[in-house]
């Protein structure tokens, strides 16, 4: 076959260090492109184009969820597509089917599917047996739409992302995993403050130093704060959990209050990917308060996963 009529490779959005910083940087100005073409709009209006017209995609869920479900969904309506709404407990793959059976099946019916699950190993097995896009919507490893939509929130706040000094302090857990990723490949300095038992992937925090990343890891929260631009809180107890009693006791000296906050510079921004529970990884003083920026994140939801989707299909 010649070049012209080859077929083009599918594009997966799975984790971060999967793609280059260009084709990433590539992504975010899709997502500004599309969020400064709506400034004023309504939110369910399509967009003026509608580059996404007769796509379908398919959101399955094998975990609960608010802010990926609905911005994905919107995303798509805004770019002129559509989506159908699966949750694995009324699949077949829920009764057995394998993901390979699966992957097939909606790969004949649909242009991509976004996964939320619980193995990563689940999710790349779907990637490798689908012959539409896979985009990874959340994993027990990684959270890579959410780092997207934070990147996007940075570089509105901070005039910029590269440079930047991020503080992440509790668990070491998926999210975590994504910022490592991301300062490998956006140029962000990462100080991580997690408690000894739950620091994030060893493979990971190496595979992002090899590539250049400027990463501490430490177990005290107040010297990864320290003069830092971005501070950054998760739940303590995620879906799947069972050792609830334990993690609070752990993760209870790495709260971000108003006295942790104060160590950051003073325009410092707080970033959490929500849902919060508020009296536990942050009070409600920091999370509702003027250096808050978790709304504005979760609204960006939307724009970066424009961003992904134009990228994964093509466009």
């Amino acid at each position: 076959m010649s070049a012209a009529g080859m077929i083009p490779p599918v594009r997966h959005f799975l984790n971060i260090a999967d793609l280059s910083a260009d084709v990433l940087q590539g992504i975010m100005q899709g997502a500004r492109t599309r969020k400064d073409a709506r400034a004023g709009w309504p939110k369910g209006k399509v967009d003026e184009d509608r580059p996404l017209d007769g796509h379908l995609l398919a959101l399955v869920f094998e975990k609960p969820s608010t802010r990926t479900r609905v911005s994905f969904d919107a995303a798509m309506r805004q770019l002129g597509g559509q989506t159908t709404i699966l949750n694995a407990g009324e699949l077949q793959l829920g009764r057995g089917e394998t993901i390979g059976d699966t992957a097939k099946v909606l790969s004949a019916y649909t242009d991509g599917i976004m996964m939320r699950t619980f193995e990563q190993a689940k999710l790349d097995e779907l990637a490798a047996q689908a012959s539409v896009p896979v985009i990874n919507g959340l994993t027990d490893s990684g959270h890579p739409c959410q780092l997207m939509a934070d990147v996007l929130t940075l570089e509105e706040q901070r005039g910029g992302v590269a440079g930047q000094t991020i503080a992440w302090s509790g668990d070491g857990n998926n999210m975590a995993n994504s910022w490592i990723e991301g300062a490998a490949r956006f140029g962000y300095r990462l100080r991580l403050a997690c408690p000894q038992g739950l620091e994030p992937d060893a493979r990971i925090m190496r595979q992002a130093q090899a590539d250049g990343a400027d990463i501490t890891l430490t177990d005290d929260p107040q010297a990864a704060v320290e003069g830092a631009d971005c501070v950054v809180a998760d739940t303590w107890v995620s879906m799947g959990d069972a050792d609830a009693a334990d993690r609070h006791n752990l993760l209870r000296p790495y709260q971000v209050d108003k006295a942790l906050m104060a160590l950051a510079t003073r325009d410092a921004v707080f970033m959490h990917c929500l849902p919060a529970h508020r009296g536990e990884e942050v009070t409600a003083e920091v999370i509702d308060g003027p250096q808050s920026v978790v709304f504005a994140q979760a609204a960006n939801r939307v724009h970066a996963q424009k961003g992904v989707l134009l990228w994964c299909l093509g466009q």
